[in-house]
């Protein structure tokens, strides 16, 4: 974002380039990933509960199915709430990032292709695990209510599927910190010659 406009705004940017200390976009991607994660796992653990049943029982651990099945519900649910608040913290974020433009990433993409690939997939993410919570809903009041196994094999398949793209998408944001050094303090402070432990002591 050009500075002038940033200086209108009011917003006094730190050694991050950010208004405030920490980056708020990458934390919040945790909690996405996360949950997502521990939903999809959970609905699998639900779906081969007889499999894994023995194992419970050899470490005195008491599960019904329908536990999991919760589980993988509720998380899913969290999942997509966060996730309305991960990409809106992204955009503002890469507002104000002033890449370096004559670097490219391990993937050979420079850092303007990299941020248009991370924030149009974020959006094109945060639609999938939406639809993906409304499919869940219905299979889990409407269409499987009364089904020992609650989830479809499609949904399950795509809900491995997406693991896989959160992976690459996840990977695209890593590079925009680390090799592009985007609100990444130690990282810009080296690129610039700049020794972090003495520009930051002070902070």
């Amino acid at each position: 974002m050009n500075e002038g406009l940033i200086k209108q705004l009011g917003l006094d940017l730190g050694a991050n380039g950010l208004p405030y200390q920490f980056p708020w976009h990458p934390i919040l991607v945790h909690f996405t990933l996360g949950l997502f994660i521990i939903a999809i796992l959970f609905d699998w653990a639900g779906t081969l509960f007889y499999l894994t049943k023995p194992i419970l029982k050899f470490l005195g651990l008491r599960a019904r199915r329908a536990s999991f099945y919760d589980l993988g519900w509720y998380n899913l649910v969290a999942a997509t709430f966060i996730t309305f608040f991960t990409v809106t913290a992204g955009f503002f974020e890469i507002m104000l990032a002033q890449p370096s433009l004559n670097k490219q990433s391990s993937w050979g993409l420079g850092a303007g292709s990299t941020m248009i690939l991370h924030g149009v997939g974020g959006v094109l993410l945060l639609s999938a695990i939406a639809i993906l919570t409304v499919w869940r809903g219905y299979q889990r009041y409407r269409w499987r209510k009364t089904k020992i196994r609650q989830v479809q094999w499609s949904y399950l398949g795509i809900g491995f599927l997406m693991l896989i793209i959160l992976f690459v998408h996840g990977t695209l944001g890593a590079q925009m910190g680390d090799e592009f050094a985007i609100h990444n303090t130690a990282a810009g402070l080296l690129q610039k010659g700049q020794n972090p432990n003495q520009v930051l002591r002070g902070l």
